[in-house]
């Protein structure tokens, strides 16, 4: 086997283990507040996320794929840089992945993979071959890096905005509710933990699929981007396992760290996650599903009674949002420097 072919193996490997880490961390962020309310047990949560994570990704389409896959130019890569470039952008993500959920923090697959490629498109392709996406915004559309930053930066905004807005609405409908009204906001968890883990594998596994479409294109498999049908299984699976893992220090921090969370809590930011990963997936745009619940979870407090909130602990977990991209930049800078240093 050739380091060419060794390295296409690689990343196959590697994606694999990228979607196994972004369905954990994303898995305990989906659960986090079902389990801190009581209205569900761990294992029914997980099994019934795990499931809808698998399904989404054969039922939707592949644009937001098509955005993450196509920002940086890897045709205009030798294979060896091109490979090299897809590597340590995966790298990257997988080991920011796996700091913060040492740490118990709940992180960005999303923006840890957007970040490696940028850091290592930057080194291995240089800027020119970066769609950064300014001149389609002069002419009124979104593209390339503006759309990626877009959605991973603008949906917590409208996270936080729609679980503020669901929770009044809530509060609201709710002023002479009955206990019965209570048994059926229980119930309706089974349904928003679905629509959450189907909004989060029709977006995520996305982002693996993208790479291995790269990868074929950088290697000379194929001579544009596409996604082939084994791929898709393979980040549907991968993402899926994950997910049955789950994060359980990411869950305390959510669940526990933030305020006391209540039924009506969980049912309030998983609609309004699921509602806002769903609008991104059609437009074609990446989100971190960890930033949407967070973002929608503050929300859902702040719409209560803000000073319950242990706004110390969301300072820390958004701190780690504004590192994660200059961070991960620099992994894909990094892993690039010593990889082309070895083999290239």
């Amino acid at each position: 086997m050739d380091l060419s072919t060794s390295l296409l193996v690689l990343v196959v490997v590697l994606v694999a283990l990228f979607d196994f880490t972004n369905g954990f961390h994303d898995a305990a962020d989906m659960v986090a507040t079902a389990i801190a309310s009581r209205a569900m047990k761990p294992a029914v949560a997980i099994a019934l996320v795990t499931a809808f994570t698998f399904v989404a990704p054969f039922t939707v389409g592949l644009a937001v794929a098509d955005t993450v896959g196509t920002f940086v130019d890897v045709s205009a890569a030798s294979t060896i840089e091109g490979q090299t470039l897809v590597i340590a952008a995966l790298l990257a993500a997988v080991t920011y992945n796996l700091v913060t959920w040492r740490l118990g923090y709940p992180s960005s697959s999303s923006n840890s993979l957007a970040g490696g490629l940028v850091g290592a498109g930057l080194y291995c392709v240089g800027g020119n071959h970066i769609n950064w996406g300014v001149a389609a915004l002069q002419q009124g559309q979104v593209e390339g890096i503006m759309k990626v930053m877009a959605g991973l930066f603008v949906s917590p905004f409208f996270g936080f905005l729609i679980g503020f807005l669901v929770m009044k609405l809530f509060f609201r409908l709710l002023r002479r509710a009955t206990r019965r009204v209570g048994r059926l906001f229980v119930l309706s968890q089974y349904l928003s933990v679905a629509w959450l883990g189907f909004s989060h594998g029709a977006n995520d596994a996305q982002k693996g699929m993208a790479i291995i479409g790269m990868m074929l294109l950088a290697s000379g498999a194929t001579r544009d981007f596409s996604i082939p049908v084994w791929a898709i299984f393979l980040c549907a699976t991968s993402i899926t396992v994950g997910t049955m893992f789950g994060g359980w220090r990411i869950i305390k921090t959510l669940g526990f760290g933030l305020f006391r969370v209540r039924v009506v809590h969980s049912v309030a930011n998983q609609l309004g996650s699921a509602l806002v990963n769903s609008i991104a997936t059609l437009s074609g745009a990446p989100t971190s599903t960890t930033q949407v619940v967070t973002a929608t979870l503050l929300g859902n407090g702040a719409a209560e009674k803000p000073q319950h909130v242990r706004w110390k602990t969301a300072q820390g977990i958004v701190a780690g949002w504004f590192m994660n991209v200059p961070v991960s930049l620099l992994l894909g800078w990094g892993y690039c420097f010593v990889f082309l240093r070895i083999w290239g």
